[in-house]
């Protein structure tokens, strides 16, 4: 036997070995902790949904399952942070619509597309306007004629720049025809912090953020954006019964892992994901966070990707929204 031909078979060995392994250790996963990074504030709803997610995936699969808070960059610092992991299933993204937004507003160190592989989607929510309720507006028409009767005299806030309440308040300006002043905040808690305290006017919110607020009477609703009225709040009309028809500001909340990644993980976890939502004490949680479940595959979350990509380059362009 001359070297080059034992070369090779060592060389043909190893290989063999190296993808032994790597399916081993599918078989076997999950082995050891795994961690989802949320780039969104702790205590905030976002961050309380990734950890619903956490604690059914530790109890079902008997390995911890933390959540790893990164928040920073209108989420872009923890998305990064999954994006150069290694992908082995053990860190996990938790995001929302911002991931297919961000790019199209900010100059991103990954490639929204082409670094992650979506997993699947946890639920969708709409959004609610929401006014403090010293300021004497009653009803989405009452704002629109505030907003023209005084240009800018209005403000509202949002989470930050390009973030889901951003664009949805863009939009519903670009609608009417009204100049509303922009109060960005770093994330849902301080946003909701000064809009209760009345150092911000209004906002639209997730109904996830803005729900106990609105039961208590610190807040106002207005509105919400879909088809169909929240069973939490019947008393709340949507845009459409309000005058204000076409305001489609539906986001996704879903599960990302690093581009690399095994299928035989990708749909092992997709499937523990579609798995947690149907559980009762879970739908119910959603339910009250004004969260409506559902279920997709990685390649039907794929689509959706890419669909909403192109649906929010189309309103950031037609909106002129800025990252300023």
């Amino acid at each position: 036997m001359n070297c080059s031909s034992l070369g090779k078979r060592i060389l043909l060995a190893i290989g063999c070995m190296t993808l032994a392994a790597a399916a081993l250790a599918q078989q076997g996963y999950p082995n050891r902790t795994i961690k989802i990074v949320s780039p969104y504030a702790s205590g905030g709803s976002s961050s309380a949904l990734a950890r619903l997610l956490a604690e059914r995936m530790s109890q079902n699969w008997g390995q911890p399952v933390i959540v790893d808070d990164r928040p920073g960059g209108n989420t872009i610092i923890g998305s990064e942070a999954v994006a150069r992991s290694a992908p082995d299933g053990y860190t996990i993204l938790w995001q929302a619509s911002a991931h297919v937004i961000n790019p199209l507003l900010f100059k991103t160190p990954y490639d929204a597309i082409k670094d992650f592989i979506p997993v699947g989607t946890v639920g969708s929510t709409e959004l609610m306007l929401v006014v403090n309720p010293a300021v004497p507006l009653n009803s989405v028409q009452d704002v629109i004629a505030a907003a023209k009767a005084k240009p800018d005299s209005l403000n509202y806030a949002s989470t930050g720049v390009g973030g889901p309440p951003h664009i949805a308040a863009e939009l519903f300006k670009s609608m009417t025809g009204t100049r509303i002043q922009h109060i960005p905040y770093k994330g849902v808690g301080p946003a909701m912090t000064d809009l209760v305290g009345g150092q911000v006017q209004i906002a639209f919110q997730t109904p996830a953020a803005a729900l106990q607020f609105v039961k208590t009477g610190k807040l106002r609703a207005l509105a919400i954006s879909g088809d169909k009225r929240l069973p939490a709040l019947p008393d709340v009309p949507t845009f459409a019964e309000a005058g204000l028809s076409n305001f489609d500001v539906k986001f996704w909340f879903g599960v990302f892992v690093p581009a690399g990644t095994p299928k035989d993980i990708v749909d092992k976890l997709s499937a523990e994901v579609a798995r947690i939502i149907t559980v009762p004490e879970v739908v119910t949680k959603l339910d009250g966070a004004g969260l409506l479940p559902f279920t997709s595959t990685p390649v039907e979350f794929a689509k959706l990707v890419q669909t909403d990509s192109i649906r929010y380059e189309r309103l950031i362009k037609e909106a002129k929204i800025t990252a300023e």
